[in-house]
């Protein structure tokens, strides 16, 4: 059974929440392990994230491409080589990036990308299989959202019904 196609807005929606949580656990806890502020790890990873959300639109789409073509079921194999392939992709942006902004070697920054893969690995895991699970909610909220902003009907004052 293949995945239905998803809109846009769905994988932007699924990407956000996604790197919001990431954050929001990773922040304060790189901070604390390299001895850095809140600050510089705050940006540093907001700006992975917001690397990480453009990353997870453009690989997830194209993993759903293969997927669909291939003919792959949502297996929890499928998911572990999904979830590989995306942090593959990830280090090696991320690695320059972190050396630079954070003043250390790029094997003291492989390093701080190996922690962050340790943590992302299991928790990419775990969001995308819950995501899986709940998508036919996140798919009527996305429905209800739509309805609710589409513009009213035209002006019909003068108008009689049909």
């Amino acid at each position: 059974m293949t995945q239905a196609k998803k809109t846009l807005k769905e994988r932007f929606l699924h990407a956000f929440l996604f790197e919001i949580i990431a954050i929001g656990l990773c922040a304060p806890a790189a901070a604390w392990a390299m001895g850095k502020s809140l600050f510089e790890m705050g940006v540093l990873t907001a700006v992975i994230a917001w690397i990480a959300l453009v990353w997870n639109m453009i690989y997830n789409a194209g993993f759903d491409r293969i997927e669909n073509r291939m003919g792959w079921t949502r297996t929890l194999r499928l998911r572990v080589v999904h979830a590989f392939g995306f942090e593959l992709g990830l280090i090696l942006i991320v690695i320059p990036l972190a050396a630079w902004w954070l003043n250390i070697s790029l094997w003291q920054a492989f390093v701080l990308d190996i922690a962050l893969v340790l943590f992302y690995l299991p928790y990419a895991f775990l969001y995308n299989l819950a995501y899986d699970r709940s998508r036919p909610r996140v798919l009527q909220w996305l429905a209800r959202a739509d309805t609710s902003a589409s513009p009213p009907c035209a002006d019909t004052r003068g108008s009689r019904p049909a």
